[in-house]
């Protein structure tokens, strides 16, 4: 069976071996792009959000190349992105199309439910449960792979002798991973990305800036949806840190990794979950107050609801804490240039309001 997925970060990588281990034709979507986005938004109700509008997008690419299935994540809470798996299924109905979408709920909420879905991709295929097992713990191994190499990219990069030279070596690093395809390969992959990565000439004598970066998922985890924000900024002399990654999420939606140390943090502002990452993203602010981030930037789709009850929210929390925080909502018509202008004037705020800190001007 021909499966697709879509892209989020790097994770096509570990899903795409993940995929053809289990006995199926993985289906990788043509790379997001501005038509990626067109196909999207043609097809979409115009209040949906942008992460709705590239998934779309992305599967009606996918479906052009022959998928037959697409499997994706769903959501809880009032965020609506739980019903986008029902949504995306009833379009593609309606352009015509047999692809099926199965959603894999988080298997903490409804295990039975969880495995009756991963029962029904590997049967058609003759993989047995232990199978299963052995390939998922290695596709794992990979996605974590992947996301500890972009974390020590978004390191090194502020320090870089020779911009750009970080992201070159990043794309090799993928590229090694990509061609890992046993355990033994993935881990000497980490070895050699983080040899390739460190060696990376540097300069550890600048002062560079601190930005913490949280919001909606998707437009915080895919580089196409905000424009390579973290990279921009790396760029720029700022060392950035991503209040979540793929890995990360999956090991908090099967309940091995507890958010209470999170919600405990946003607490005094605000007690109850209204939805996707928004008291997440208060949270991690204070969090990143507390370790000493010159300032926060917040990601999130247009017209997303919790991101906007927690804009209004760290408002309070961006002056209790005297730390800037600059939202930026992302559409379909939001622009690299503006946004790297509106990054560049943050930056100069916090590198004066650091310079009076430290009293080198009055």
């Amino acid at each position: 069976m021909k499966i697709a997925f879509p892209y989020m970060g790097t994770s096509h990588i570990a899903f795409k071996m993940l995929i053809r281990d289990l006995g199926h034709e993985p289906m990788v979507p043509p790379k997001l792009s501005k038509k990626t986005l067109t196909y999207g938004t043609q097809h979409s109700p115009e209040f949906a959000c942008l992460p709705f509008k590239i998934l779309l997008g992305s599967y009606l690419e996918a479906i052009e190349q022959g998928a037959e299935l697409i499997i994706t994540s769903g959501g809880s809470g009032p965020c609506r992105a739980g019903y986008y798996g029902v949504l995306h299924q009833k379009i593609l109905q309606d352009l015509g199309y047999d692809t099926k979408i199965i959603v894999m709920e988080s298997p903490y909420r409804n295990p039975f439910d969880f495995l009756g879905k991963i029962k029904s991709v590997i049967s058609c295929s003759g993989v047995s449960w232990w199978t299963f097992i052995k390939v998922f713990y290695k596709a794992w191994e990979k996605l974590k792979l992947l996301d500890e190499t972009e974390f020590l990219s978004h390191q090194i990069r502020p320090f870089e002798c020779l911009r750009g030279e970080t992201t070159k070596v990043f794309k090799e690093c993928l590229n090694v991973i990509d061609e890992s395809q046993t355990t033994e390969q993935i881990r000497e992959a980490r070895k050699l990305t983080q040899e390739l990565l460190n060696n990376i000439s540097q300069d550890h004598t600048r002062k560079v800036l601190k930005i913490g970066i949280i919001g909606e998922i998707y437009v915080v985890l895919e580089p196409f949806a905000n424009h390579d924000l973290e990279v921009t900024l790396g760029e720029m002399g700022v060392l950035t840190h991503r209040s979540i990654y793929l890995s990360d999420w999956t090991r908090e939606s099967t309940g091995y990794e507890s958010k209470k140390n999170i919600i405990k943090a946003a607490s005094p502002y605000i007690n109850e979950l209204f939805g996707g990452h928004g008291i997440y993203s208060v949270g991690h602010t204070v969090l990143y107050s507390q370790k000493g981030f010159d300032g926060v930037v917040q990601l999130a789709p247009f017209t997303c609801i919790p991101e906007i009850v927690a804009k209004t929210i760290l408002a309070k929390v961006s002056n209790d804490f005297a730390i800037p925080v600059l939202t930026v909502f992302l559409d379909e018509q939001t622009g690299k240039a503006g946004l790297q202008t509106r990054l560049e004037a943050f930056v100069d705020l916090l590198g004066q309001k650091r310079a009076i800190q430290e009293g080198v001007v009055t």
